[in-house]
């Protein structure tokens, strides 16, 4: 992975909780930012810090429109999607850092 590459990721408030997706460039850097409640909106208000599912991506264009296609998912296909890599809804975001 040398270079830049990108991350579409979940969020949830806890096991089956609710859920947020976005993408970034710095996954480390964005969990972070959410988990420490620094910017208004969605993730602080609902509480949603788990990091419970993400995907690596080459190259921007893709991971924009994964997120946007993985947004317009139903429920059960999201939670589906987290627990194939993710059974037990445990917080990844340790794992990732370095």
């Amino acid at each position: 992975m040398s270079g830049k590459h990108f991350f579409v990721y979940m969020l949830a408030s806890k096991p089956n909780g609710t859920l947020y997706i976005g993408v970034t460039s710095n996954l480390v850097t964005r969990i972070s930012i959410h988990r420490d409640d620094l910017v208004p909106g969605f993730t602080r208000r609902y509480g949603v810090h788990r990091l419970v599912w993400y995907e690596w991506l080459e190259f921007a264009e893709p991971a924009i429109a994964r997120e946007k296609q993985l947004k317009k998912w139903n429920r059960a296909w999201k939670i589906r999607l987290i627990e194939q890599m993710n059974p037990n809804w445990d917080d990844l975001f340790p794992l990732i850092v370095p």
